[in-house]
């Protein structure tokens, strides 16, 4: 006897047809045509646990609008048959399983994370261990042909893989699980203290940008605007970056962060909606932040123009920019390795030597009160100050 799963009309349902299980399709896909899905699965329990997983699937592809109507990206494959309630719902490669992983995940991910795991998938790509026993072997392979902090991403990538393929049935186990956490830290983890300079060091840095004049080569003065801009915000340098004049209040009195440019590894910059964290936040200006945005202000600026721009008048690119510009003037200041981002640790650090509660600090800056006494809080910075 044929039992058909209840569903809500326009939706997708689960269906036994002599004995099979087959995944019956909304009229509406196909013009009104009633299409099915044929699994290969006898109707047992478990089968229909898979079936559900299928459907989830479609119903999901359907909502955001990647649905494929040959059915071909839905239609199970070979390997992963089960006839037998006892046997296991498996993929046999983890590059298998890391195709289905990214495939599902893609589009709630930002640029710059696609670009890294584009990097990571090469080495699963060519990993000569494929199978989920070869967990061990896995892992010694990524060892002998990438760098630590390589490994180690791929691993609790593949742990994150193996996980998600356990909920939705796709894998029986997890051969990765805190496999990552055993090898050595990244070298930015170690390297992670904070680097904040003084408020000495910051003007002698703002002004060595606003007089670099050489006599033969590039002058980087151009960017003393965006330098400055850094230090009295403690923003992201990719929000700055990607800052337009619609972002800003028509007095320069107030900054609505929420989007930046981003530089994937082709060296292209693309523009992310939202901030690291996926917020945007309103920065009121102090008066020497507003008096700065009013000097570069054009006197009727494009809404989607760029605040800064590069000497070509293009988007600046950040790598060049730290590379050139930055070492060559700050590293003679500083007498010491720095980035842009040190920018970020001097505001913050700045901004609670003056009293400011920590967790506004957090709240101007997109992060979290524990992050920002981390990461940012510069404690040689404090060392300086005295009490009042």
């Amino acid at each position: 006897m044929d039992v058909t799963q209840k569903a809500t009309r326009g939706s997708v349902g689960i269906e036994s047809f002599r004995d099979r299980l087959r995944i019956r399709l909304p009229r509406e896909l196909y013009s009104g045509k009633q299409k099915y899905l044929g699994l290969g699965l006898a109707d047992t329990p478990e089968n229909r646990q898979i079936a559900e997983q299928k459907v989830h699937q479609i119903e999901q592809d359907i909502k955001t609008g990647c649905f494929d109507e040959t059915l071909a990206k839905y239609k199970p494959h070979r390997h992963l048959s089960i006839v037998k309630a006892e046997e296991a719902y498996t993929v046999l490669t983890i590059s298998e399983l890391w195709d289905r992983y990214i495939d599902c995940k893609r589009q709630t991910l930002k640029p710059r994370t696609l670009d890294k795991l584009s990097v990571l998938e090469k080495h699963i790509k060519r990993c000569p261990y494929q199978s989920l026993d070869e967990g061990i072997k896995i892992r010694i392979s990524l060892l002998q042909h990438t760098t630590n902090s390589q490994a180690k991403d791929v691993l609790m990538y593949l742990s994150a893989a193996c996980k998600w393929g356990m909920k939705y049935g796709l894998v029986a186990f997890n051969p990765f699980e805190g496999m990552y956490k055993e090898l050595p830290k990244h070298k930015w983890q170690e390297d992670s203290q904070p680097n904040a300079f003084s408020e000495e060091e910051k003007e002698k840095i703002i002004q060595a940008f606003k007089n670099h004049k050489p006599a033969k080569g590039i002058g980087y003065s151009h960017y003393a605007p965006f330098v400055e801009f850094l230090f009295l915000t403690g923003c992201r340098p990719s929000e700055a970056i990607g800052l337009q004049w619609k972002h800003i209040t028509s007095d320069c009195s107030r900054i609505c962060f929420e989007s930046a440019l981003v530089q994937v590894g082709n060296g292209e910059r693309v523009r992310v909606n939202g901030s690291k964290n996926n917020k945007k936040r309103v920065f009121n200006c102090n008066q020497r932040l507003q008096q700065l945005l009013l000097e570069i202000k054009p006197e009727n600026p494009e809404p989607e123009s760029l605040v800064f721009l590069s000497p070509e008048g293009l988007s600046i690119h950040y790598r060049n920019f730290s590379r050139r510009a930055w070492d060559r003037i700050v590293d003679p200041i500083a007498r010491r390795k720095t980035t842009p981002y040190s920018c970020r640790d001097t505001f913050i650090s700045e901004q609670i030597a003056k009293g400011v509660p920590t967790a506004i600090v957090a709240k101007w800056c997109d992060n979290s009160v524990g992050m920002i006494e981390k990461k940012y809080l510069d404690s040689n910075f404090l060392e300086q100050i005295k009490p009042l």
